[in-house]
């Protein structure tokens, strides 16, 4: 998987936004003006994104998969984690927390934003 995946796969969920809010480097996904993903832009060697999840699910993915889930960089810990790819996760897996952390913020929105949508 590499960046451009992530981008493509992110921006053909229901109203999705991307931006810069936190300059050049660091592309954002939101729904509804809420954060579910973050990726670097510079990154060569590795790609990682930040996604958010479930806390008791955050835990048991980063015991089942240290090298590739860890708690989330720059992040709340509990409820972020920072995700590579092409390390012991298929693609599949990796677009299955996309939707869950797409999921959880959806799910988070207020009746009057989910119905402006």
């Amino acid at each position: 998987m590499n960046i451009e995946d992530v981008r493509t796969y992110c921006l053909q969920k229901k109203s999705v936004t991307e931006e810069l809010p936190f300059g050049p480097d660091t592309l954002v996904f939101k729904i509804g003006g809420k954060v579910f993903l973050l990726v670097g832009l510079e990154q060569v060697d590795s790609l990682s994104f930040n996604v958010k999840c479930d806390p008791d699910l955050a835990l048991e993915l980063r015991a089942d998969y240290p090298k590739t889930v860890v708690p989330g960089y720059h992040m709340n810990k509990k409820h972020w984690n920072t995700v590579y790819c092409n390390r012991e996760v298929s693609d599949r897996r990796l677009l299955e927390l996309i939707d869950h952390s797409y999921d959880l913020v959806f799910n988070s929105l207020t009746r009057a934003i989910k119905n402006s949508l």
